[in-house]
């Protein structure tokens, strides 16, 4: 196959299945021009390779990182737009915030890919940067309070993700292009491992800027957004194959419709229903899961009946392909739950108790977790590098039986731990992930033919980001029936002992465990947030005051239930990181793998 470069006016070869590269042919075949001339081709393709990478990197950085900005930054935009995110009916504003820009990305990244291959990777992800920018401006100027203004921020959340989807649903297609083989694991590594330390980083950033003004969490992205607009739109081109074709309505409303109602009831599950901690006995819930399920097993049947699908589920024939996207579905559950558990260890307990204040524990849990960041980036391109000789398999199998032992060393550590020991276990996960991912993605990508890389790349992200919004279901889920079980009892038990009256101390151990939950994952104290209600802290001596406002009073009550979870959803990541890793070994010998 063949496209024509509009820029240059030459016809570049299509690359074939076994991975020749798809730029850098001049339109007479190979050697036709003069040795000048193909010296000026190659210099100008080995620095376009290098544009496209810093391009493209810049784009899922901000987009990873706007994924998780909000997630430390929640105490201040609420506080800004006058909403108290913990009050029992605006929990669910709080979860979509959260929420709403993951389960977009999962969505809509295949149908983007898709749209990639059809009508150009390139300018699908120029319109992604400019539909970023667009959104991030709106964000930033929201000028409702309360409920409108939370639904607005909402609103422009999922238009943001929408943007930030179309950037990484095509990034690794246009990498891929543009690479040559013996270069394209280093390539993906970088842009991968930058994803992955956007989430983390997103978490630092937004506490540093929250403590400036709640819109300068938004505000960060409009520069980034527009000088990445202008530069893409003027430094990339079309490099590979297009397939030009039809759009696979049937499939979009369906696979969309499915994915979304699977993933949203997820997020209502979370969330008590009637006197139960979690509401996974809601009829609502228990019908949008099947619904969701129904909706996306008549998506992979219509799939298979037309003849330009959005999901070609005729790659998963590819062993090669299968196994990469297994291993990092399960690895992506795996990691999210970790970054969930560890916010809420950090800000909930162990911060607390070495003397920080609660409204600065978001802030120091993100420096706090800056090993894990340090692994990803120390490991990912170096294993890209090092696997573009090697093989992607030996790499991305080993960095996940790293990323379990890590898992098992956490639980064997006290809830009050010794830092270094934490940060050593931190720094061996972010190496096994970068070891993972860099040359998973390689792989994955690598085992399609060139004009269904915009597609591969798509179903790539979407088991992704599907795996990070179901980790917070997951995890939450377990921690909160975990919590359910002895956290009441020692509530009340440790209220009345400073005083606190018994029907208030049981009223307050009675409420949904999620509240608490929350409360420590957005750097409040758990126990002003349950009395200020009663007003009973106003009757109390000062001396009780102190203690149940202190910094150690909750952290040690709840350090003991919060173990006890702690163990169900890190012993649960441990099961699916050695069943990644079992995939990933029996991926196949693939020439990328």
């Amino acid at each position: 196959m063949t496209v024509n470069d509009p820029r240059s006016g030459k016809t570049a070869s299509g690359a074939t299945a076994s991975g020749r590269d798809a730029v850098g042919k001049s339109a007479s075949g190979e050697g036709g021009g003069t040795p000048r001339q193909e010296r000026d081709d190659r210099h100008q393709d080995d620095r376009y390779k290098w544009v496209a990478l810093s391009n493209t990197t810049l784009g899922v950085l901000i987009a990873t990182i706007d994924g998780s900005i909000v997630i430390i930054s929640l105490p201040a935009i609420f506080r800004g737009i006058g909403l108290d995110p913990l009050a029992p009916g605006n929990i669910g504003y709080l979860l979509w915030m959260i929420l709403g820009y993951l389960l977009v990305s999962a969505v809509l990244v295949v149908s983007l890919g898709r749209l990639g291959d059809m009508f150009g990777r390139v300018r699908m992800y120029n319109m992604g940067f400019a539909v970023f920018a667009c959104a991030s401006l709106a964000l930033s100027l929201d000028p409702f309070k309360g409920g409108s203004g939370a639904l607005w921020l909402i609103g422009f959340r999922v238009v943001q993700a929408v943007g930030g989807s179309m950037l990484t649903a095509n990034s690794a297609a246009i990498l891929t292009d543009a690479f040559p083989t013996r270069q394209r694991g280093m390539a993906l590594g970088v842009n991968q491992i930058t994803a992955l330390a956007g989430q983390f980083l997103g978490l630092i950033v937004g506490g540093l800027l929250a403590t400036v003004d709640w819109r300068a969490v938004f505000w960060v992205s409009v520069p980034i957004g527009i000088v990445g607009t202008i530069w893409s739109y003027r430094s990339l081109r079309e490099t590979g194959s297009r397939r030009p074709g039809r759009i696979d309505w049937a499939g979009n409303l369906t696979f969309t419709a499915g994915a979304g109602a699977l993933l949203a009831s997820i997020t209502y599950g979370i969330q008590p229903y009637g006197g139960h901690s979690t509401g996974w006995t809601n009829p609502l819930v228990l019908g949008g899961l099947s619904t969701g399920v129904l909706l996306l097993v008549i998506f992979c049947v219509v799939e298979t009946r037309i003849p330009e699908p959005m999901f070609r589920l005729s790659l998963f024939r590819n062993r090669a392909f299968a196994a990469g996207n297994l291993a990092a579905l399960l690895t992506s559950i795996a990691r999210g739950g970790l970054q969930f558990m560890l916010i809420i260890w950090l800000q909930g307990i162990w911060l607390p108790l070495h003397g920080y204040d609660f409204e600065r524990t978001p802030l120091w849990a993100g420096i706090f977790m800056l090993p894990l960041t340090l692994g990803f980036l120390i490991a990912g391109p170096v294993s890209g590098y090092l696997s573009d000789r090697f093989g992607a398999r030996l790499f991305s199998t080993s960095g996940l039986v790293l990323v379990a032992c890590s898992f098992l060393g956490l639980l064997a550590l006290p809830v009050d731990f010794s830092y270094p020991t934490f940060a050593a276990l931190l720094l061996l996960s972010g190496v096994g992930q970068g070891m993972f991912s860099a040359p998973n993605t390689s792989a994955i990508m690598g085992s399609v033919a060139p004009e269904q890389r915009g597609v591969a790349s798509g179903m790539r992200s979407t088991f992704q980001n599907s795996g990070t919004a179901l980790s917070m279901g997951l995890s939450f889920s377990l921690m909160i029936v975990g919590l359910a079980g002895s956290l009441p009892h020692a509530l009340s038990s440790g209220l009345q002992a400073q005083g606190v009256p018994a029907g208030t101390a049981a009223q307050v151990a009675g409420l949904p465990p999620v509240s608490t939950l929350f409360a420590t994952f957005l750097g409040n104290n758990p126990i002003s947030h349950l009395l200020a209600p009663s007003g009973v802290l106003d009757t109390l001596p000062a001396h009780n005051v102190a203690v149940l406002t202190g910094h150690s009073f909750f952290p040690q009550l709840v350090s003991g239930p919060f173990h006890d979870g702690l163990v169900t959803v890190f012993g649960v990541a441990t099961v699916m990181s050695l069943v990644a890793a079992l995939a990933s070994l029996l991926r196949g010998r693939h020439p990328s793998s």
